[in-house]
């Protein structure tokens, strides 16, 4: 299988990441990549961009170098209600939000906390993936996790830079999450979580961990460029 997509990519206006949207295109163009989404970090993030950010990605075309761009963020979530840092009127700009729980905007809680969490932000229509839910700063009831992904059609990431130290300890915890989400019928998709351009499409961590689950490829939203595109679409989203 072929993974054409990679959508949770960083550019320089996330603060802590070394690339430009250019070079990350050229780097996608380079390695075969269809469709590359940009995903900075919300503004809660420290050093991150101002809303301003997210409202003026209008203006970047919707293909660089022969790659389709889709227009996304990184959203942060806030609380345990499962608020995020983007506001509805931006959200509804956005092709797709990533909502993910980073220690540095948001202080760990219970188990019940993190679920309720997960759970309340997959109710926002704007938000089409989970990031890196395998966070063991985060530990969860997965199970509750999956099902919901699967009543609201959300699409749950496994995150390839979590298994390069980002995250240490979250293998297992992943596994089972993708377990889940097998045994469920959930979407899944491979996030290079890419902060230079050299990590864009770069799975193979994330490829790994699946391997001895026999994923049904109709459930990994990389493996055709077209299908996370429809996908958006059939969710209310042009592009």
């Amino acid at each position: 299988m072929k993974n054409s997509i990679d959508v949770h990519t960083h550019t320089i206006a996330s603060g802590h990441a070394y690339t430009t949207l250019l070079e990350n295109a050229k780097e996608a163009a380079n390695k075969g990549i269809k469709v590359l989404g940009v995903s900075d970090h919300g503004p809660n993030m420290p050093g991150g961009p101002h809303l301003f950010y997210f409202g003026n990605l209008r203006v970047i075309p919707r293909e660089l170098y022969g790659v389709k761009i889709l227009r996304g963020c990184e959203a942060n979530i806030i609380d345990f209600q499962g608020n995020i840092d983007i506001p509805e009127r931006i959200q509804n700009n956005l092709d797709y939000i990533i909502a993910s729980l980073h220690d540095v905007c948001i202080e760990p809680g219970t188990v019940e906390e993190h679920t309720n969490a997960y759970l309340k932000v997959m109710d926002n229509p704007n938000v089409m993936i989970i990031g890196h839910p395998g966070n063991p700063s985060f530990p969860m009831d997965n199970e509750a996790f999956v099902k919901k992904a699967k009543e609201k059609d959300i699409i749950i990431e496994i995150n390839s830079s979590s298994f390069k130290g980002a995250r240490k300890g979250c293998e297992d915890t992943c596994y089972n999450i993708a377990r889940l989400c097998k045994e469920h019928s959930v979407k899944i998709i491979f996030g290079s979580d890419a902060h230079t351009c050299f990590q864009i499409g770069e799975f193979k961590e994330a490829e790994e961990l699946i391997k001895d689950l026999n994923m049904p490829e109709e459930l990994i939203m990389n493996s055709d460029e077209h299908k996370f595109v429809n996908y958006l679409r059939e969710k209310g989203k042009n592009m």
